[in-house]
This record gives C-alpha cells, structure tokens and sequence, in this order.
C-alpha cells in the first residue's frame, strides 16, 4: 500500500518475520467466570482484566536508542501524554493500523488488529488481541497470528472471523509465501480450545492455504476476506481484488465445509476505482429500526445489503446500497452512479474498516482505523501510532439511500455525573460564545442549532457540487459566509491561536443539480490546529443529507486529546480529524461555540460532558 498523504509512513506491503511466544492462562477459572450472574459475574470480569493487564504489549521492549535519538528532533508537545488519546483504541505503545476479526464470543467482545510489536513504524506485523465486556475498556492479550507456516511465513495481513453453524469462531487471513514478492494467499486459523472464551491461543492446520491465486487472478492484488455468510448449503465470503490495471473487484468464493473453496465464474460487483482492499459485505434492514442482521441473512424481502470497499489509492472507504442475489451472486447497487460519487462511512481519516454483528444487542457495529497526521520521526520519538475510531452503530436510514452511524452506547457511560448546558443562546454574526466549567481537552458535546433563516445562503459553485473537500478548503471556517459557517471551536488556545473547527455551511442549490433543495455541507476544518508547521493539517468535508429548510440541524464531537470525531445530523456524515495542538493541551484546551455567517444561529441545546478516563486501555 502507498502512502495516503505526505509525511507519513504507511502500512506497506513488505515483511519480516518475529518469533512466537506463548504463555500459560494467568486465570485458569476465567471459563468457570462466564457462567456466573448479576454482580459475582461483573466482579470476576474486573478482576480478570485486572490480572490480564500483565499480559498486555508491555511485554515488548522499545528501541531506546532510536526513540531518544528522534526526540531530539521533534517539538516537546508531541511528546506530551496530553496528547495521548485516552477512550479511543489503541496499544499501551507501538504501531497499529487495520482492525481485523472483531466478534462478541461467550460473553467478550473481541478485537483483533495489525501490530508491530518492535516500533512505532509499519512492519514486523502480528494479529495483536484485546478483549472487553463493553468495548470501551479493553485488555490486551497474547499475539493471537503471527507467522509460523510456509503460507504465511513473510505476512500475516488482514482478515475476518466467523462463527460457523456449530458455534466454533473461524479466523481467514490473507498470508504471504514468497521472500521475492508480495504473493497473496488465504488462509485459516481455528482457536486451539473453544471453550476458552478469551480464544488466547489459535491453531493452523496442515490444510493452508485454502484459497490461492488461479484463473488469472494477480497474485499481489488478492487479500482480507471477509465474514462469511451461509445460504443454501453453502458458505460464501469475498476476497478484495485488482482486474488489469484499475478495477476493484470482489470475489466470491463458496464451499460446503469451510475448508475447500471455489471461485464463482464471475465476481459479485467491480468498478474502475483501482484494488478493493478490506471488503465487506452485510445486510441491513429497510424499514428504518436500528436493529442489525446476522450476516448470514440474505433472503428477506425487507433486508437491503451494504458493500463497503477500502480504495487503496485513494485512501478512503466508500460503500454502496444495493441487492444482493444469492441465486446468481451478484450485487447491484440501488444508484447507478453510487461507484462514482461516493458515499463514505467518514469523510476524515478513517480507513479499512470492518463490521460485525453483535448478537447480544441486536446491532451491527463498526470499526475503522485513524493513522497519525504527524511524522514519522514524531511517531517514533513519541513511541506509538494510530488509533482505532469509536465504534459505531450503523443502519440504513429510512430514506434507504444512506446509512447512519452513531457511537456505541457504552461509552455514555465515561460521561462525567455533571454536564454543563447551553440553551436557547442567539450566536450573533461573527461572535463566538465560550463554554466552561469543563475539561474541553477530552469531552463530548452534542449541540442542536436552528436556522431561522435560509435567505442568505451563498450560491453553491456548480464546479464544486460534488467535491465538498475541495469546497470546504476554499470557504473554510475563518471565510465569512452566508448561513455559516458555524458549529464548534474545540481544543482551542486561550487566544485562539489554535483552534479546530468543525461546522456546517449551507448553499442554495447549484444550477446543474436537479434539486432545490438547501445544500448543507460539514466540514472539519484543522489548519489552525496547531503552531507545529511539520503536520498534515488537510480539511475534510462531506455533504449532509438532510432538510435544513425546516430550520434545524444537530452536531455530536466526541473530542480526546488528539482526535476530533464528529457526527452532524443524527450520524448521516461523520469526520475524523487528528490534530495536535502545541498550547490547547489538557486543562488549557477551551471549546466554543462560533457563527462566521451574516445569519444569526440559535444554540436551542447544547449539552457537554467531560469524560471520565477508562478503567483499562490495554495498559495505557
């Protein structure tokens, strides 16, 4: 894979291999735990994870010397703990990128993702493990992939997990064999004890691989299947896959007994978008519950399907709405042009994502990879990078046209007792009102506003109504608008030298639209993030589907030192942003409500919690 920006050292497709290290159980009763109820259950939890906490990556030595000699060279507030993000996901230290596998198994929700035990750079990568009761507070484990066969001696990349009819959890991961070239095959690991439900330790059989290359198929453009899905005795999953020189494609492959596989003549969908890396495929229903589905469900009247694919060079994940034919397998996207202009999960740094069903709570959730908008050199000295997003909820809207994606519920739960409120406070042009009596630097603010007049509203350039990236670089947050911008300054100096914004716009429709609709676009907007001149400070945007004529549109921020994650509009467009400020650190960070628009805006609620830090971050 190529960098995504400038500056940053990427996930790249080379590879080298580490040893193995296994380590007896430190709780042998933990299968015993499960069984128990109410408050006996949740206390042996806790202390479980607590005696877990020795297990996590601290077991890794750092590069002392190579760390302290990049240190040197990097601005003291990267190396500031104010910057360590403290509810996101991440490793006590080191390098992560894609998220692989997550499952909820007997009674642990599970997430599996691409490590690098030895630094803070892409390389030597194993399938690192946590484990959590409520995906907020999480535990690391042992290494759960790591390679150790001739099918995955030079890689052990992406993948997914399935739980097959019996109930047994099934991992496929894509693996590398050749030393000269990246050449992609697939692979199967099963957990040594399923009655463990930590799943510490994972066998491979004899059998791997069980999916290669054939029939044409470019050997180093063929990788992370995906969850597979059951219908009509047979199992299905897709493979991500380049045709001749740009098209993405996804394949399907079925079998009857997990083990061996065949290639269906054609694939399920393809389009001229260059590699689908991480695809995914799952289906939601259509009569606008927020309920999720099983995987396996396909033959419903009510069920849509979502295909969601990874674009290697672009960076970003798009998806469409469609239906899927188990009969001929194929999928067809509900908009003709859905491959072309892109709906995405998020519209900031957000990549590789994966879904999967919880069945406890009835609800599909997502996950996605945030890498770091620094140096590598800063990453280095500061001894870890990339971060997982919140996971999401996701379902289809009502409309059917999109999904909505909203954080877990869990994490409701590190909200501080006390919130602090605004209501029904006018934002006048140009004015921008502060809100206190809280630690802005880790918080979450959700925030309704009312238009009371759309008159001003700019015309929308025809040459930018379908790039709201491009659009939102030229009118960002400091431009003075019509009805926006407005929205929030958060992590913000006392003097305002420093300031992430994140707001909305809205424009009369462009003429070469056939709607008349308002056009409301979001945007976050860091390039005053930070005094550090060595960051990529991009903006990013999307268009926000929804009927601002009715004078009325929300905004959640969930905000942790230096990660921006925001929701507008109930979760139809969402934003990741990184930022590292060098003055609005900890308890010198401020949060405010700003209006740039001719337009006055009404703050009708606005409700902010200052987060409590989890009880466990895998030790950090």
């Amino acid at each position: 894979m190529t960098p995504p920006w400038p500056l940053l050292l990427h996930r790249h497709r080379s590879f080298s291999t580490c040893s193995s290290s296994h380590r007896r159980p430190l709780c042998p009763s933990v299968s015993a735990m499960v069984v128990l109820g109410g408050r006996v259950a949740w206390a042996c939890s806790v202390l479980l994870l607590l005696q877990l906490a020795g297990a996590s990556h601290v077991v890794y030595e750092t590069h002392l010397l190579e760390t302290e000699a990049a240190a040197a060279d990097v601005p003291p507030s990267i190396l500031d703990a104010e910057l360590s993000t403290g509810y996101h996901f991440r490793p006590i230290k080191n390098w992560i990128n894609d998220p692989n596998a997550p499952m909820y198994y007997k009674g642990w929700y599970h997430f599996f993702y691409q490590y690098n035990p030895k630094g803070a750079v892409w390389g030597n990568i194993v399938w690192a493990h946590s484990v959590s009761r409520d995906l907020i507070n999480w535990v690391a484990l042992e290494t759960a992939i790591q390679p150790s066969i001739k099918s995955d001696k030079y890689g052990c990349w992406s993948g997914s997990a399935t739980i097959l009819r019996d109930g047994t959890p099934v991992i496929m991961y894509t693996g590398i064999d050749r030393a000269d070239i990246n050449y992609e095959v697939q692979n199967i690991a099963f957990p040594k004890n399923k009655s463990d439900p930590l799943l510490r330790e994972w066998v491979k059989p004899r059998s791997n691989p069980i999916i290669v290359p054939e029939g044409g198929i470019n050997a180093t453009q063929f990788r992370d299947p995906t969850t597979a899905w059951y219908a009509d005795g047979h199992w299905r999953l897709l493979i991500g896959a380049l045709s001749g020189a740009s098209r993405g494609v996804a394949y399907v492959y079925r079998s009857r007994d997990f083990m061996r596989w065949t290639r269906v003549r054609k694939p399920l969908h393809s389009a001229p978008t260059g590699m689908w890396e991480c695809p995914d495929l799952y289906p939601v229903t259509v009569d606008g519950r927020q309920n999720g589905l099983d995987t396996s469900v396909t033959s419903s009247p009510r069920v849509k399907h979502v295909l969601k694919n990874s674009l290697d060079l672009r960076r970003y994940d798009y998806y469409t709405v469609g239906t899927y034919n188990r009969k001929t397998e194929r999928y067809v996207p509900d908009n003709p042009a859905g491959d072309e202009h892109h709906l995405r999960y998020d519209y900031g740094n957000f990549y590789a994502s994966k879904t999967f069903y919880d069945p406890i709570k009835r609800r599909r959730i997502l996950w996605g990879w945030a890498n770091e908008s620094d140096t590598a050199v800063d990453d280095v000295a500061k001894g870890w990078a990339g971060i997982q997003a919140i996971p999401r909820k996701v379902w289809l809207d009502p409309s059917g046209r999109q999904l909505m994606q909203w954080p877990v519920e869990e994490l409701e739960a590190l909200r501080a007792k006390k919130p602090v409120s605004l209501k029904d406070r006018v934002v006048k042009r140009g004015e921008h009102v502060e809100v206190t009596g809280l630690r802005s630097s880790q918080a979450d603010v959700e925030v309704s506003f009312e238009v009371p007049s759309l008159e001003g509203a700019e015309a929308l350039d025809p040459a930018l109504a379908n790039d709201a990236q491009k659009l939102c670089s030229v009118r960002g947050a400091d431009v003075e608008g019509g009805v926006g911008p407005f929205g929030l300054w958060v992590l913000a100096s006392s003097k305002l030298e420093e300031k992430t914004a994140v707001f909305f716009r809205v424009f009369k429709a462009a003429r070469n639209i056939n709607s008349t609709k308002p056009v409301v676009l979001m945007c976050s907007d860091p390039t005053t993030s930070s005094l550090n001149p060595n960051l990529y400070k991009p903006t990013f945007a999307g268009f926000v589907d929804t009927d601002i004529a009715k004078g009325k549109i929300s905004l959640r921020s969930l905000i942790d030192r230096s990660v921006v994650e925001s929701f507008g509009a109930g979760g139809r467009t969402c934003i990741l942003s990184r930022v590292y400020p060098t003055l609005a650190l900890g308890k010198n960070a401020h949060l405010h409500v700003f209006n740039n628009g001719k337009v006055d805006i009404k703050v009708s609620q606005l409700t902010a919690w200052e987060m409590k830090k989890p009880a466990l971050m895998n030790g950090a």
